[in-house]
């Protein structure tokens, strides 16, 4: 038996997401039009439009699905390798496009930096990572590196790794970073035993830590901002 169904090539054109999106501009759509502009088509018995919906309700929102991987975006009904890949190509783009420099060589100068540098692509995630960013004496980022992923403990942050680093990349400082999977910024005993660790490694060669900065989808905490550095 047939079933009755209409496309989205079926209603009528104002109501069309890219039409809507033509005449009105991207702001005036829901997420669930944009996202289904990017899907095109839903799937066997769904519109783009509740396709979207059922991502967004089932992941939720656009954070959710960032932090789920290709398999996982697979796993609901009507989503696709091809679909998924087009979903992550878009927030990729849109990641990129928040934290590109304005200038030529990007300055650091507060955590608020920080977080708009890297905090598009270690808030969401499931796994934790630890990074440091390398600066010149101006706070000119030379370099961003990724130290290590795994549950931060203090067996895996060397210092001898992060001094080894500063001194290749002749830093005047660095900055650490790492992410909290678990929503919350608040930094555990853990995380300021191994600040105070490794402020002092740095210290002995020379080597200034502006800042240490956990990131969480609820935000971020500052070990500068909070006078624990």
């Amino acid at each position: 038996m047939k079933r009755y169904s209409l496309t989205i090539k079926d209603w009528p054109e104002a109501e069309r997401p890219r039409e809507r999106l033509i005449k009105w501009g991207p702001d005036k759509l829901t997420d669930a039009e944009l996202l289904a502009i990017l899907l095109r088509v839903g799937g066997r018995d769904d519109t783009a439009i509740s396709l979207a919906r059922s991502l967004l309700n089932h992941f939720g929102g656009f954070q959710g699905i960032d932090s789920k991987s290709i398999s996982e975006l697979c796993a609901l009904n009507g989503v696709g390798p091809a679909k998924a890949a087009q979903i992550k190509a878009a927030l990729e783009i849109g990641k990129r496009f928040s934290v590109s420099p304005t200038q030529e060589k990007r300055k650091i100068e507060s955590a608020a930096d920080v977080y708009n540098l890297v905090g598009p692509y270690v808030k969401n995630m499931e796994r934790e990572v630890f990074k440091i960013l390398l600066l010149t004496s101006r706070n000119n980022l030379i370099l961003e590196k990724t130290i290590f992923e795994g549950s931060l403990t203090e067996s895996l942050v060397n210092p001898r790794e992060i001094v080894r680093e500063a001194l290749n990349a002749a830093a005047a400082s660095v900055v650490f970073i790492h992410n909290h999977p678990s929503g919350n910024p608040s930094p555990s005993r853990d995380d300021k035993q191994i600040t105070t660790r490794l402020v002092h490694a740095c210290q002995i060669v020379g080597i200034g830590v502006l800042d240490h900065i956990i990131i969480a989808t609820e935000g971020y905490f500052s070990f500068a901002d909070e006078g624990l550095i």
